[in-house]
């Protein structure tokens, strides 16, 4: 790596390409609008490479305002209909359908995105036993794409009040649903066909079927999606696991160590997991440095579901610990945002800022499948040069706390000059109302630990060498 850079090519990402419009999109609500918006405006083809869709979900749940049903299904099959022109194509992760079938969603709803000629869906398996194609990408005519953490399924929408109770965020049958934060991204220009030729290549490789780029068009971009940064490079980092002849990629793993080795004075990030050992390695080196930076960390309270909490919650505990004894500075600090009433609002994001050098938005976790064992893409911007983009970055940071701390994003920076410290501008700002509230480290049972050292549910590699690291690694962990 050359001196002062994150991003480059080969190794801590796949490509640079330039956005000439790049759009930070915080909470499903908006980002489901823009989406139909934008899938209206296609002329070409429409593409959706995700973890997950769910075809009952509305896209609007609090009131149309855009042509076409509501309904994700409905829509996409509307708009087949209208324009037999458009190719649309979804690549769903394999094992993704044994959840779609306990929620609910028969195989009914499944085929009705198959009932016309020009909508295809398939499903991937082309990964390792047990991975997850990870990946939320949306690409519109190779102009215009969608990239981030927000899955088009059950129990993502909400709006940036989270409020404790929501009549709009319910599930198909009338449950009210948690509080839920996310945050994705929209690119056009050049980019946007990088991230079209990745989405052709996932087809490629779970298909065995070669898709032609699409021709040059219009521009689908919503006419009301706020552009949050113009004519920037954009680097695309990617997770992919060794299998069938194809190499592993780690770029995503090596782009979060070369951030968090450079790093002078805050990490700030948001991931729906903290149990990387790698990533916790890091962190605890630059506790350890006399001057080393502040570490945020926003995470949810609890794990989704049992398992989750007894694996990853438990993992995420003991590595806490490990954290703490290396924080001899008191400069780390691990949270979850609560609602006005104290609810806890669920954190799905991943997003990684480190000063105002570097913004990073995508579909990788701080766990170790992101970093080699499951397929993902995250984006990235870097500061090269002097100019406005470092300032526009700090200013998201300071907007992404204004909505957990129930505060204005004037209020956050006013605060964090006052006292030079995000983890004091957060304590300073979360007495009460909408907070952040730190995570404490709790008690592990003996099932826990048994089942937090096994590598079912996070592994870092496919299994064979690879598994021999993760070993290593975790009695480094235990001598500390």
């Amino acid at each position: 790596m050359t001196a002062n850079a994150y991003l480059e090519p080969g190794e801590t990402c796949w490509r640079i390409e330039r956005a000439n419009r790049f759009s930070f999109i915080v909470d499903a609500a908006d980002y489901y609008r823009a989406a139909k918006a934008a899938i209206l405006n296609a002329e070409h083809s429409v593409m959706l490479i995700g973890w997950d869709f769910d075809s009952r979900i509305e896209l609007e749940p609090e009131g149309p305002t855009l042509a076409g049903p509501n309904k994700l299904g409905p829509f996409l099959k509307w708009i087949a209909d209208r324009r037999p022109e458009l190719n649309i194509r979804l690549l769903k992760w394999n094992l993704g359908v044994i959840e779609t079938l306990t929620r609910g969603e028969t195989p009914f709803y499944l085929m009705q995105w198959m009932a016309k000629k020009n909508i295809e869906m398939k499903l991937d398996a082309a990964h390792p036993p047990l991975a997850a194609h990870h990946q939320k990408i949306v690409v519109i005519d190779d102009a215009l794409a969608f990239c981030g953490g927000i899955d088009m399924t059950l129990g993502r929408w909400d709006t940036r009040q989270h409020k404790e109770e929501d009549p709009s965020r319910r599930t198909p049958w009338g449950r009210p649903l948690q509080p839920w934060h996310d945050a994705t991204t929209c690119v056009d220009g050049p980019a946007a066909k990088a991230l079209g030729d990745l989405a052709r290549e996932r087809w490629l490789r779970a298909t065995g079927e070669t898709i032609e780029p699409s021709p040059a068009g219009g521009d689908p971009w919503p006419d009301h999606l706020a552009t949050t940064f113009e004519n920037v490079d954009v680097g695309i980092a990617r997770t992919l696991a060794e299998y069938d002849g194809h190499r592993q990629v780690t770029e995503i793993e090596k782009l979060y160590l070369a951030a968090i080795a450079g790093a002078k004075r805050a990490i700030y990030v948001e991931s729906q997991y903290f149990a990387s050992r790698v990533i916790a390695e890091a962190l605890m080196a630059r506790l350890r440095e006399f001057d080393g930076p502040e570490v945020v960390i926003v995470n949810p309270q609890s794990q989704d579901g049992w398992l989750e909490e007894s694996t990853m919650g438990a993992t995420r505990a003991k590595l806490l610990e490990h954290v703490k004894r290396a924080d001899a500075r008191n400069r780390f600090r691990l949270y979850y945002p609560v609602t006005e009433g104290g609810a806890p609002i669920y954190v799905h994001a991943k997003i990684m800022i480190i000063d105002d050098r570097l913004f990073r938005v995508g579909s990788s976790n701080f766990n170790n499948r992101s970093m080699g064992f499951d397929t993902e893409c995250d984006l990235a911007i870097e500061v090269r040069e002097e100019g406005p983009l470092g300032s526009d970055i700090t200013a998201i940071r300071h907007d992404l706390l204004a909505e957990h701390l129930g505060a204005t994003p004037a209020e956050v920076t006013a605060k964090v000059e006052e006292t030079g410290s995000l983890i004091a501008t957060i304590e300073a700002l979360s007495k009460s109302g909408r907070r952040l509230a730190e995570l404490p480290i709790r008690e592990i049972g003996e099932v826990e630990d048994a089942l937090s050292e096994t590598d079912f549910v996070d592994p870092e590699r496919p299994p064979g060498s690879w598994a021999r690291l993760r070993l290593s690694m975790a009695r480094r962990l235990r001598r500390r």
